[in-house]
């Protein structure tokens, strides 16, 4: 029995080693392609301080934007592995609870009141103050999950009716986006639709560090109290007879899964998928224990959108598709896979 368990536990290592062994080898091949042509060795050089212009186009461009991905993909992933637990709902994503919707419309009223949307003479789409666009971003998709979690707490609202909660503010938020985007002038309208892709290589050094201060405070939160969303996932009654207090536990999780959400699309933009689908892969593959699924689905998350990033700059180089519209396309299908897959395994 122990032999086996010991098996079962170097299985989960052994598959946190390959992803973080994938995300290196990854690292290294999105800073050697793109637009710019350069080889490993450049590479190599340029990440010890040297390479001249190939330090320039590291450091200043290709570097900040993989640690976007790497950040970003990982925060969506766990928020996405939490909801999935907390809500007990396969389903459950950040999106669920209206955080993208939120998010787009505050970002649509910036543009919308602050004119913070332009166009340059070559009729390329660019933001003005991107902070604004950011803070009203930002405080949009709270907003939505504030009227959830206060129903909530207020009213006792069950996890399926959070949900339910959740996918009212999302239809509200694009209800009020349609609403601005009819009134708006073409520049506005082109802003809006432009803030919609998701683009990495919008953040920033600055931005990069919020990003990753509020991904590892949560990780920490969250891998604490690994053993309550174990118990959770077996039901509340049984969470609650084993002294978790189901009800705290559930809305600060919730709270902390949408805070990171917030910052990551409040940033990049809106992405799809990778907060669904890499929680559920990760489940098939080594099992729902949350002391490894969190961690597994955080590297998984960074993996798929750093690859996805760099499908994104080379497939077209050097024209960049939005990556929210390539993890759309994979997110997908796999999606569909994934929901079959379980079906025949009940």
């Amino acid at each position: 029995m122990i032999d086996a368990y010991r098996k079962h536990i170097k299985r989960k290592i052994l598959f946190n080693f390959t992803l973080i062994l994938s995300l290196l080898v990854s690292v290294i091949v999105a800073l050697r392609f793109g637009s710019y042509d350069m080889s490993f060795l450049d590479v190599f050089r340029a990440l010890s301080g040297g390479g001249g212009a190939s330090g320039m186009v590291i450091w200043n461009m290709r570097l900040p934007r993989v640690l976007a991905a790497l950040l970003v993909g990982g925060g969506l992933a766990l928020a996405g592995a939490a909801m999935q637990t907390l809500l007990r709902n396969p389903l459950a994503s950040p999106f669920t609870m209206g955080v993208s919707h939120g998010a787009m419309f505050g970002a649509s009223l910036a543009i919308f009141i602050l004119g913070s949307g332009g166009a340059e003479s070559t009729g390329r789409i660019l933001l003005n103050n991107p902070y604004s666009t950011a803070l009203f971003a930002f405080l949009g998709s709270l907003l939505g999950v504030f009227v959830v979690l206060t129903l909530a707490s207020l009213r006792g609202l069950s996890p399926e009716a959070m949900i339910l909660a959740g996918v009212a503010m999302s239809a509200m938020f694009t209800a009020g986006t349609t609403l601005l985007q009819y009134f708006a002038d073409e520049i506005q309208l082109a802003s809006m639709v432009y803030w919609s892709f998701g683009d990495l290589g919008r953040a920033s050094w600055r931005e990069i560090g919020v990003i990753g201060i509020t991904l590892g405070a949560a990780l920490m939160y969250f891998i604490l109290r690994s053993w309550d969303l174990n118990a959770i996932e077996s039901g509340d009654d049984i969470a609650s007879s084993l002294g978790v207090n189901v009800e705290r536990v559930r809305i600060v999780g919730t709270l902390l899964a949408s805070l990171i959400t917030a910052v990551s699309v409040a940033f990049v933009g809106i992405i799809g998928f990778i907060g669904l689908i890499c929680p559920h892969m990760v489940r098939l593959l080594i099992g729902s224990d949350h002391r490894f699924l969190l961690p597994s689905s955080v590297l998984l998350g960074a993996l798929l959108l750093l690859v996805s990033d760099t499908f994104s700059r080379t497939i077209l180089s050097p024209t960049i598709l939005p990556v929210g519209i390539i993890t759309s396309f994979m997110g997908a299908p796999l999606f569909v896979y994934l929901l079959v897959r379980m079906e025949v395994s009940r």
